[in-house]
């Protein structure tokens, strides 16, 4: 049965008046001061609400994956973020890169896809989007699912002019996922992206190696 308390949302375009976009911070990012206000559960409007919100573009993720050998073609590379939480800051990984100007989604998870790791997929799939920290920033991530050759997967890659350094990890998909429960993965793109792929790997995996 569906819940009728879900129906009727507020939408953006009706129930929310954006006053004034500040601009704080412009540089590799941005940062941007809202004032709003907007519609209340129980009737009326709010006052007018300040935030600042993280402006760093959207980025595709790519979840590249061999389904005849059931494995997971994982990337390794350091991330300074983590270093005020983590024992070490370079992180198992799927495929990603921020959306260019006039790119299309598909044309960025190729191009990542081959920098990353040097693969090209014999077929994608688009999986879903989700907001990365709605609270702070408007980032979106595009989820693709990348079928390739995970035999051929190996070696250091990157763009030097980016100081990417990124290693290639071939993985099965059950240790992948047990590194999702065990801590050693722990970055939300690739959390999700492996338990999307733990609920949907047998409609992937061809009839005749699934038996």
């Amino acid at each position: 049965m569906t819940d009728e308390s879900l129906s009727g949302r507020f939408t953006a375009e009706d129930d929310v008046e954006i006053k004034s976009i500040k601009p704080l911070y412009r540089g590799f990012f941005k940062l941007e001061q809202y004032t709003f206000r907007h519609k209340l559960f129980a009737g009326g409007w709010s006052g007018e609400v300040v935030r600042e919100v993280f402006e760093r573009g959207h980025a595709v993720v790519v979840l590249p994956y061999d389904p005849i050998t059931d494995k997971v073609v994982l990337i390794e590379q350091i991330r300074i973020p983590a270093i005020t939480t983590t024992d070490s800051v370079w992180l198992y990984e799927l495929v990603a890169g921020m959306i260019e100007p006039n790119e299309s989604h598909l044309d960025v998870a190729k191009r990542e896809l081959i920098e990353e790791t040097g693969l090209t997929a014999s077929d994608w799939q688009y999986v879903n989007s989700y907001l990365a920290s709605p609270g702070g920033t408007t980032e979106r991530f595009y989820l693709y699912l990348a079928k390739v050759d995970a035999s051929v997967a190996t070696g250091v890659h990157g763009l030097e002019s980016e100081a990417e350094d990124i290693k290639v990890h071939v993985v099965s998909r059950e240790q992948a996922y047990a590194m999702t429960q065990n801590g050693e993965i722990d970055n939300v793109s690739t959390v999700l992206g492996l338990q999307w792929l733990m609920l949907n790997y047998q409609k992937l995996i061809p009839i005749s190696t699934s038996m």
